[in-house]
């Protein structure tokens, strides 16, 4: 008997089936507030096979061949119509993106990797004209608009995201935020992930304190749930909102928080390069799309940078005089 659920992603279904549930179990995980609660059509199909013979050579031009991170050595191949990826002896995908789905084959009781999920969920979202842009997402204080800020890991997100939270902001996401660019205007919405919290986050937004527990992994950081995190702060539902900024994020020379203007071709190039991945045949079609989406978005909203200082939480008056002046 073939196992089979769908998610609602912003108006594009994405169905999967398998022999079994706990195939999916990990994007589930993630993914369980979006289920579809009705049946309704698919507008993108994974199927997920569990067998010992996997395609490991696949027609087309070597994209990729290296290691990712927590999953281990892969290769990704460019075959034109369909982009496999191979995990040699464990996991292969391919992506039919002009049929709207995608095959997963993996060995008996081998869990499916994080970097397949993530890259059949672009497939999917990329049919729909949306894309997962790493940024975090917030409200504004009394208004249903959102703020993108994005800067590569390391330099702050998920610390000032908190810290604007603490100041009456809503939390969209820290890490994620999926982006729909139409002619006249953009909007976005949070995929809901958990809070990966460091200890400096801790030190430096306080309010996050009772949500932690006393053990932290490898990196310093604990995985709080939007779940719990909603008990101590606004943490917004799962839809898409207008967009009124793009924040480039930065470290401040002095220890004082401030926002300037930043011109549209920097704020694009910012966000292109911690976004955008060129493999060793140039861009992939997702990834074009994706550049796309991009250019499209910093056209349509304001851009600045944003430094922030010593306390975090003085962003939250410099964006919101900022954004009301404009």
């Amino acid at each position: 008997m073939t196992a089979s659920v769908s998610y609602a992603l912003n108006g594009q279904v994405v169905g999967i089936s398998a022999e079994r549930a706990e195939l999916w179990r990990d994007l589930d995980r993630m993914l369980s507030g979006l289920s579809a609660t009705e049946p309704v059509d698919a507008g993108f199909r994974i199927d997920i096979v569990e067998t010992p013979t996997l395609p490991e050579t696949p027609e087309g031009t070597l994209a990729f061949d290296g290691e990712v991170p927590e999953d281990g050595h892969c290769r990704m191949i460019d075959g034109g119509d369909v982009v496999h990826l191979v995990f040699p002896g464990r996991q292969t995908i391919s992506i039919h993106a002009g049929q709207r789905r995608a095959e997963i084959r993996t060995g008996p009781g081998v869990r499916v990797t994080w970097t397949a999920w993530m890259l059949v969920l672009d497939a999917a979202l990329d049919a729909s004209g949306q894309y997962m842009l790493h940024t975090a997402g917030l409200t504004l204080p009394g208004s249903d608009a959102v703020v993108l800020i994005h800067a590569p890991s390391g330099t702050g997100k998920t610390t000032t995201s908190l810290a604007l939270a603490s100041q009456g902001f809503g939390l969209c996401a820290d890490d994620s935020m999926i982006l729909d660019v139409a002619p006249d205007k953009a909007v976005a919405w949070g995929l809901p992930r958990h809070v990966k919290i460091h200890r400096k986050t801790a030190e430096l937004v306080p309010l996050v304190l009772p949500c932690l527990g006393p053990s932290w992994d490898r990196n310093g950081e604990q995985a709080v749930s939007l779940e719990r995190l909603g008990e101590i702060l606004r943490v917004e539902s799962i839809a898409a909102r207008p967009l009124s900024a793009l924040l480039h994020l930065a470290r401040s020379p002095d220890g004082e928080s401030r926002l300037h203007p930043m011109a549209r071709t920097d704020a694009m190039v910012a966000l292109a390069a911690d976004n955008v991945r060129t493999g060793m045949t140039g861009l992939l079609q997702v990834q074009k799309n994706r550049l796309a989406a991009i250019a499209r978005l910093v056209t349509t909203v304001p851009t600045f940078t944003l430094e922030v200082g010593a306390r975090p939480a003085d962003a939250a008056r410099l964006i919101q005089s900022t954004l009301s002046a404009a």
